[in-house]
């Protein structure tokens, strides 16, 4: 019966099926099809005739007359004795031709590459775009085979992992720095799609209205940046110092339960703004921050005690002492002391002093030396 059944179904069509549906197979009892049948292919579709595995002829939208005249491929395939009087035998698939918009792709991992500007980096992308199947033939060779059924994510998948491949290609060679990624989504959008037209004609498929949606930069980078970019607004640090120092007194006047803490906030920014203002206010070099920072004051001179027939003089400094050692009154054997010393020391054992007796003699030898 449902053999008998099917023969008299003169009516081969996809009526029903699910958005996401790209591939059905009409199911026919043994796959025979009545001699005369119509074949109705409805818009956004392509019916696809197969004969024991090979591809025969292929329908665009339209209703047909399953005759000689329309089945020439397929008719030559067979090589029918007794024409079309009878049942004849073939698979038809129908492919799903309209686009699919609103598909998502983007980077699972992010992107190494070296910007101009920040130096290596990683980089994340993410976008949306669209695909019909542009060559139902080659689309049903290629990616259904004789599964009889297909659905989109079967193909998402594959267009996603060429889009993101294609899409490291076009960034790494592109040259364009991170921070100027935003003007040029539309040029990177169409390189990519240029990119990959030729992988998708190998499957059949075309991707069209391809957008790259947002090229972000790692949290930690995006948090410096934004740092950055508020010192920007800023903008004059003083001002906006003298700003907040006014809502702080207005916030301290505004809480009476404040006591002595609140009035002390209150004088002490009152004071700082009222010094920002004055110095402001102060016309002339006065008023003028210094171009380089103060010199710290110069280090103590070095001086030495020295003793004289049992008594302690000085403190000297080396030009005093070198005066000295030239008149005679220090020589080498005079016992010298300053703070850094443990004790008396005679003044030729005082490595410091040497530049001091440098000029000065020794005694001469004693005479018939």
């Amino acid at each position: 019966m449902d053999r008998l059944r099917n023969e008299l179904i003169d009516i081969v069509e996809w009526a029903d099926g699910s958005r996401d549906d790209l591939v059905h197979k009409f199911d026919r009892h043994q796959n025979e099809i009545k001699s005369g049948a119509k074949l109705v292919v409805r818009e956004g579709q392509a019916a696809v005739f197969v004969d024991q595995g090979r591809l025969a002829d292929v329908f665009e939208p339209g209703t047909y007359t399953l005759d000689t005249a329309n089945l020439p491929i397929l008719t030559t395939l067979e090589g029918w004795k007794y024409g079309f009087e009878s049942p004849f035998k073939a698979e038809v698939y129908f492919v799903n031709t309209r686009r699919f918009p609103d598909q998502k792709w983007g980077t699972k991992n992010p992107i190494m590459l070296r910007d101009p500007e920040f130096g290596p980096t990683r980089l994340r992308a993410f976008g949306t775009y669209a695909f019909r199947v542009s060559d139902p033939a080659t689309f049903l060779e290629e990616m259904v085979g004789t599964s009889g059924a297909m659905d989109t994510e079967e193909v998402t998948n594959q267009i996603r992992n060429t889009l993101v491949a294609r899409f490291t290609d076009v960034l790494g060679s592109s040259g364009l720095a991170a921070l100027d990624m935003a003007s040029n989504v539309d040029e990177l959008g169409g390189f990519i799609s240029e990119k990959i037209a030729d992988d998708m004609e190998e499957y059949g498929l075309e991707v069209v209205n391809l957008l790259v949606e947002n090229v972000s930069l790692p949290p930690a980078v995006e948090e410096v940046l934004d740092q950055r970019t508020s010192m920007g607004v800023i903008g004059n640090l003083g001002a906006y110092t003298q700003f907040q120092t006014a809502q702080a007194i207005g916030k301290a006047a505004e809480n009476p339960g404040g006591g002595a803490a609140a009035a002390g906030v209150g004088m002490g920014a009152g004071m700082m703004m009222a010094n920002q203002m004055g110095g402001a206010m102060m016309g002339g070099a006065a008023a003028q921050p210094s171009s380089s920072p103060t010199p710290p004051p110069p280090p103590p001179a070095v001086t030495y005690h020295v003793s004289v027939d049992g008594q302690t003089t000085g403190p000297f400094t080396l030009d005093q002492l070198r005066r000295k050692a030239g008149d005679g009154s220090l020589t080498r054997q005079t016992h010298v002391w300053n703070e850094g010393m443990s004790g008396w020391t005679r003044a030729g054992e005082v490595d410091a002093l040497g530049p001091v007796f440098g000029a000065v003699p020794p005694p001469p030898p004693p005479p018939g030396a």
